[in-house]
């Protein structure tokens, strides 16, 4: 069950990464980011006020349109604003968090405040040293996941703020259950940015939830400047762009991250030519095995296929799939590198924290003249077996 969730889980993230805002919510978008001056994020915004703070997490899940959750950051002990109500309240600092995803995990580390997790959803993916130790000791504990969360647990729990991801809108109806409880639901949307800052910079809504906003702002600003240098010294010292084949097959459909999602960023910063540049859309697009093979016979890298751990993998799901040039050359890279026996993968965990090492990996990939003598942090070479 829980190496299902894990592929359904992956692929939401594929497919999600092609995923924008549509409608007028990038209307309210723009508005919104006037209270954040450059930021790169299009799903949150927070505005400092006297004696508190407004965080408003914009369209939260995929396909959402004029969606925004308001929230009132304000010191524990003081007064909260007139008008509001208590549910709309987070008391900052947060003493107690429970993570509904491992992505919050190296964000909530990188400020010191790794001892306020008290709970995590699939507690088998997390890949985190510390926070395993602190799981086998039962300082967290496993809440379970969507339906089927431990709804006495939480309430033994009684945490300051549980934060969760919406796949859709569905999402809350079981998290109006946790409400009922008392338990305050907060959506982070990170997942659903399409620029690799953006999603880093998620570590600011931390930042404020732990009162920790310079510290936040010091790590984010480093980030930034890191992938920006690094950005720059791709596109000044490459002259050919290889073509790069992306993802895996899903029960026959490849979903096609369009060329205007997170994925397709990554690899044009890193000096790849992906295959569907030019396709822009809102979502990623499902397309048949058949129809994909033939557009990656022009595939000089295959990048992300799926789960699999060696070119054995890829030919049994489809033989046909080794017929191409990307496979024939041994040109796959995955980004299982960092793994537990446990299924847990240090890619989705930390990546987001670290676009500019992600970033690296794949140019020197694509590029390994421009680092010599440089080992992937994240990637590693897939081989027959």
């Amino acid at each position: 069950m829980m190496l299902t969730r894990l592929l359904i889980l992956l692929l939401i993230i594929f497919i999600s990464a092609g995923c924008g805002s549509s409608g007028n919510g990038n209307k309210h978008q723009k508005k919104e980011m006037e209270s954040l001056p450059g930021s790169s994020a299009e799903r949150f915004t927070i505005e400092k006020k006297e004696g508190y703070s407004v965080l408003t997490i914009i369209n939260p899940w995929q396909g959402a349109s004029n969606v925004s959750h308001k929230w009132y950051l304000v010191k524990k002990g003081g007064e909260v604003p007139g008008g509001i109500e208590e549910g709309n309240v987070i008391y900052v600092p947060v003493s107690s968090i429970i993570c509904m995803s491992t992505t919050y995990i190296p964000m909530i580390k990188a400020l010191g405040a790794v001892e306020t997790i008290k709970g995590i959803s699939g507690s088998s993916l997390v890949y985190d040293n510390d926070v395993k130790a602190m799981i086998d000791s039962g300082k967290i504990a496993d809440v379970g996941y969507e339906d089927n969360i431990n709804k006495e647990l939480l309430i033994r729990i009684s945490p300051d703020l549980l934060v969760t991801y919406g796949v859709g809108s569905e999402a809350t109806g079981y998290m109006n259950k946790v409400r009922d409880l008392g338990v305050k639901v907060l959506f982070d949307a990170d997942y659903l940015e399409t620029d690799p800052i953006a999603k880093a910079e998620w570590i600011k809504v931390f930042g404020a939830l732990y009162c920790r906003e310079e510290k936040a702002e010091e790590i984010f600003s480093s980030v930034k400047t890191r992938y920006a240098d690094l950005r720059s010294f791709i596109a000044e010292n490459i002259s050919v762009r290889p073509k790069v084949l992306l993802g895996y097959p899903f029960k026959d459909t490849w979903f096609i991250s369009p060329g205007n999602s997170f994925s397709s960023k990554l690899l044009s910063d890193a000096g790849g030519d992906y295959l569907w540049k030019e396709i822009k859309s809102d979502v990623s697009m499902p397309m048949g095995v058949e129809n994909v093979w033939y557009n990656a016979l022009r595939a000089d890298f295959w990048i992300n296929p799926g789960t699999a751990a060696s070119i054995n993998e890829i030919l049994a799901l489809d033989a046909r799939l080794g017929e191409l040039p990307c496979v024939i050359k041994g040109n796959i890279f995955n980004n299982n590198n960092r793994v537990r026996t446990d299924v847990g993968n240090d890619y989705w965990e930390s990546g987001s924290l670290n676009p500019d090492v992600i970033l690296k990996d794949l140019a020197s990939i694509f590029h390994p003249e421009l680092f010599p003598g440089y080992t992937t942090f994240y990637y590693r070479k897939l081989k027959l077996q």
